[in-house]
């Protein structure tokens, strides 16, 4: 991963293929995942682009599926959840890929009194991932990521951290953003379209770089080294940027 310049990107086309992710990109971070806050106006932003574009606009977020369609709605939209983890298509055909249950279970066991010894920390039992957070506990952050690197190793193999924003999540090896980019990518409608990734975290760099090997463009929201080509300051500078292409067609967002 390396730094890049602070270029704008250009402005988005409704032939492009668009993969966004949720947390910091689309939606400012809360507190606790469950406090973060989904407007209308965003919906139907979405929407617009999804439909617009004839379907080639993907979410693909840390999140369950689940999660997402209840804060998101919009049935017919593409999700990819827990990092590429899951994946619903644009047939609405959903594809995983499992954990080892018994090492999950154990891991688990071991966290429940650290988090009970702890109270600013937070564990997330995704199903097929479990999530320790610690942004209630910033001086946490090296024991937890020495504790999680332990755990995943002590019950590995197949097993891989994956570092986020106060964050740090214990997954299945090979699977991230960047696989499930290339999955959507050899499916209708995606297939033959120039690829967007927008992301804002650490578990955004391996959709960037899928993005830049295929000539993409990937942008980063938000300070701090990336592989991304380009950047936008903000939630807010995201939702602009998107409505650049429907504003272009005369189409509300």
């Amino acid at each position: 991963m390396k730094r890049t310049r602070a270029n704008s990107p250009p402005d988005p086309n409704l032939e492009w293929a668009f993969f966004l992710d949720v947390d910091g990109t689309l939606i400012n971070i809360a507190d606790t995942p469950d406090a973060v806050v989904v407007d209308q106006t965003l919906l139907q932003l979405i929407a617009n682009l999804h439909r617009c574009n004839g379907g080639a606009l993907a979410l693909i977020s840390g999140r369950m599926i689940s999660d997402l369609q209840n804060r998101i709605g919009l049935a017919q939209l593409p999700l990819a959840g827990l990092h590429g983890l899951e994946r619903r298509d644009s047939t609405g055909r959903l594809w995983t890929h499992a954990a080892p249950p018994a090492a999950k279970s154990a891991i688990k066991a071991a966290l429940e009194p650290v988090v009970g010894s702890y109270p600013g920390l937070l564990l997330e039992d995704k199903g097929l991932t479990l999530a320790l957070h610690y942004r209630k506990a910033p001086t946490l952050a090296a024991y937890v990521h020495r504790l999680m690197g332990q755990l995943a190793s002590l019950h590995g193999p197949g097993l891989e951290l994956q570092r986020g924003k106060f964050v740090v999540e214990i997954k299945p090896t090979g699977i991230d953003k960047g696989t499930a980019v290339a999955e959507y990518l050899a499916e209708f409608p995606f297939k033959g379209r120039r690829a967007v990734f927008i992301g804002d975290d650490l578990n955004d760099e391996r959709g960037f770089a899928e993005v830049n090997r295929l000539g993409g463009v990937s942008i980063k929201v938000g300070p701090g080294p990336s592989c991304a080509r380009y950047r936008l300051p903000d939630v807010a500078a995201v939702h602009h940027w998107l409505g650049l292409v429907l504003r272009h067609r005369n189409i509300e967002t």
